[in-house]
C-alpha cells in the first residue's frame, strides 16, 4: 500500500508562455515527487477538457482554479489515503471528478496528480520511472522508441502558411537514439540553409522547434524536407523516411470538403493527393490526413494507404478507448498517436494502449505543442515500448528534455 500525505500544485507556463500546472505528491515516508503536465493547441474535439479560468488573467488561459481543485478538493480527498497502486489512485481521481471528460476538476489537474502520484509510487518503490510505467502493463517489456523528428511545421503549429501540420524525418530502425539525433541535426541544418538561400529568411521556428519558412504549398513542404535529407547525405527511404502530420480537421469545411492551401478538395481527393505524396517521398506514417469525425472516409485512406505507410489516429482516436474500439471495427487506422492528457489519468491511457496493441497496431507516444521542461514523457515511451515517440524537433529546452533523458537511458541502460 501506498498513502499519501500531502498534495500541492501551482501555476507554470508552458513551452507557449501559456499557463499548465506542476504539482507535488509527498508519500508517509516523506518520498516527494513533483511532476508537470503539458497543454495541447491542436486539440481535437473529444479531448478531456482542461479548466480554464476565462477571466482577464492570461487572457483566459490561467490554471487558478485547476490548482485549488488540486490543493483543495483532491488534497483533503486523497491526504492520509492509502492505495494499492496507480489503478486504484486513479479510480478514485475519477470518482472525484465524476465526469467523462474531466470537465470539474479538469483534466489538467486530474492528470498532474495521477502522474505526480507515478514519480513518487516509483521512487518509493526504488525503481526508475520507466521501469516503473512497464510495470503497470501485463507484458512488460521496456525498449528505446523510434524517433518521429519535426522538420517543418505549418497549420495550427506556425503561421498557418500552408494547411498540414508538420512534416517529420524519421531515421529507419537499427541505429542509436545518440546516433540519429547526430542525423537528424545533419538534415537540420542543412534545411536551415535551403531556407536561408530560397527563402531569404532566417530559421524561424513554430510551436514544436519545426523550421516555418514561407512555403507555397504543403507539397513544397514535403519536397523540400526530401530536398534536405539528401543534402545531409542520407538516403530517402533506405536510411532516411518521412512522415505527416496533416491535421486536417483544421482544414475542413462546414460543408466537409477540404481547404488544402488553395484548393478545395474532396474527401476522395484528399485521400488521392495524401496517397501521392506517400508514393513519392515516400511516407512511413500519416497522422490524421482525414478530420476527426469524417469516419465514413477513414477506412478508405486507410486501405489506400496499405500496410507500407501507417494509417495513424490522432485527433480521430483522442487516446479515448470508446473512439479506439470503433476505429478498429472499422478498419479506419492500424496505428494511435497516444497523449495522456488526451483522456487525463495513466490508467486511462494504459486501457488506451492495451486496445490498439490488442488489433495489431502501432503505438507511437507523443508530447504535446505546449510543453514543459519535464521528461517523464521519454520514460513513458521507453517502459510502454513505444514504437515510436514524437516529441518535435531537435531546438528548444522543452523538447531537449525528453531527447535528453532518452540519451540517459541509453547510456545507462540495453535493452534486447
Amino acid at each position: 500500500m501506498i498513502k499519501i500525505k500531502t498534495v500541492d500544485a501551482w501555476e507554470i507556463l508552458d513551452s507557449r508562455g501559456r499557463p499548465t500546472i506542476a504539482a507535488a505528491l509527498t508519500l508517509d515516508d516523506d518520498t516527494r515527487a513533483v511532476i508537470s503536465v503539458p497543454s495541447g493547441a491542436s486539440t481535437g474535439r473529444a479531448e478531456a477538457k482542461e479548466l480554464r479560468d476565462g477571466d482577464k488573467r492570461f487572457r483566459g488561459l490561467g490554471c487558478h482554479q485547476a490548482v485549488i481543485n488540486i490543493r483543495e478538493r483532491m488534497a483533503d480527498a486523497l491526504k492520509s489515503e492509502s492505495f494499492e497502486g496507480q489503478e486504484a489512485l486513479d479510480a478514485r481521481l475519477l470518482e472525484l471528478d465524476g465526469t467523462a471528460a474531466k470537465s470539474r476538476l479538469g483534466a489538467n489537474a486530474v492528470l498532474a496528480v495521477s502522474l505526480a502520484f507515478a514519480r513518487a509510487a516509483a521512487a518509493h518503490q526504488h525503481q526508475e520511472l520507466f521501469e516503473y510505467f512497464a510495470s503497470l502493463l501485463p507484458s512488460p517489456s521496456p525498449r528505446l522508441p523510434g524517433l518521429t523528428i519535426n522538420l517543418f511545421s505549418g497549420g495550427k503549429h506556425a503561421f498557418g502558411q500552408v494547411a498540414i501540420q508538420d512534416v517529420l524525418v524519421v531515421p529507419k530502425s537499427g541505429s542509436s537514439i545518440s546516433g540519429n539525433l547526430a542525423w537528424m541535426y545533419d538534415i537540420y541544418q542543412e534545411a536551415a540553409a535551403i531556407i536561408r538561400k530560397r527563402y531569404a529568411t532566417p530559421a524561424l521556428t513554430a510551436d514544436e522547434g519545426g523550421l516555418a519558412p514561407p512555403f507555397a504549398n504543403s507539397s513544397e513542404m514535403l519536397e523540400t524536407a526530401a530536398e534536405a535529407v539528401n543534402a545531409a547525405g542520407y538516403q530517402l527511404d533506405n536510411e532516411v523516411a518521412l512522415a505527416v502530420d496533416a491535421a486536417a480537421s483544421h482544414f475542413v469545411t462546414a460543408d466537409g470538403t477540404y481547404r488544402l492551401d488553395d484548393h478545395i478538395l474532396s474527401a476522395a481527393e484528399l485521400i488521392d493527393t495524401v496517397c501521392s505524396w506517400a508514393e513519392r517521398y515516400p511516407l512511413v506514417s500519416v497522422e490524421d490526413g482525414l478530420a476527426e469525425e469524417d469516419w465514413s472516409h477513414w477506412p478508405a485512406l486507410r486501405q489506400k494507404l496499405g500496410d507500407r505507410c501507417l494509417t495513424l489516429a490522432d485527433d480521430l482516436t483522442c487516446t479515448n478507448p470508446a473512439r479506439i474500439q470503433r476505429a478498429i471495427a472499422t478498419s479506419a487506422a492500424n496505428a494511435l498517436l497516444l497523449k495522456v492528457n488526451q483522456i487525463g489519468t495513466l490508467t486511462e491511457a494504459k486501457q488506451a494502449y492495451l486496445l490498439a496493441r490488442s488489433a495489431g497496431w502501432r503505438v507511437s507516444i507523443s508530447a504535446r505543442s505546449g510543453e514543459t521542461e519535464d521528461n517523464w514523457l521519454a520514460d513513458l515511451a521507453v517502459g510502454w515500448a513505444g514504437d515510436f515517440i514524437k516529441v518535435g524537433s531537435i531546438t528548444q529546452s522543452e523538447r531537449l528534455a525528453k531527447y535528453n533523458r532518452l540519451l540517459q537511458i541509453e547510456h545507462e541502460r540495453s535493452f534486447a
